[in-house]
């Protein structure tokens, strides 16, 4: 079964939340919004640190790096059985010097064209609700967490 690391990053601004979000690239998300955000995440290989796989994916998805003290969050599974771990991580970053990094794919499928796409075409901050209702809806389980652990170190 496939597992994959990221992300959450998250900031407080005037009693409300924001969360950091990233859309994937490519024909197959163009016109697809609600469920499909993420957090900034990538496969973990076998014996590999999924917090180091987490900060190189976040890495490669927005061309940043961030630091901090890092808050484990329990694993998600998704629809297709895939395992999300992910920690969250109180920050701040501006999206206008953000940038991905592509990869190449088959389009269409059974194809055998490859086409070049960012693996990341869109990034941004949402509150709350907002957030619930754009992320992939297994992944909605760090907000939630998160939401409740912040609420109780208040």
């Amino acid at each position: 079964m496939k597992t994959s690391a990221g992300i959450l990053l998250f900031k407080r601004e005037n009693n409300s939340s924001y969360y950091f979000l990233v859309h994937p690239g490519g024909p197959f998300w163009k016109n697809k919004d609600a469920g499909a955000w993420s957090i900034p995440k990538g496969e973990v290989m076998p014996d590999e640190d999924p917090l180091k796989r987490a900060l190189t994916e976040f890495k490669e998805e927005t061309g940043q790096t961030v630091r901090g003290k890092f808050t484990a969050l329990q694993p998600v599974k998704q629809k297709g059985g895939k395992t999300v771990y992910a920690w969250a991580l109180e920050s701040d970053i501006e999206l206008s010097g953000l940038y991905s990094n592509t990869l190449l794919m088959e389009w269409p499928p059974k194809s055998s064209k490859m086409i070049e796409i960012p693996e990341v075409d869109q990034w941004e901050w949402f509150e709350s609700e907002e957030a619930q209702k754009r992320i992939n809806p297994a992944q909605a389980a760090f907000i939630t967490e998160l939401e409740k652990i912040l609420d109780e170190t208040e």
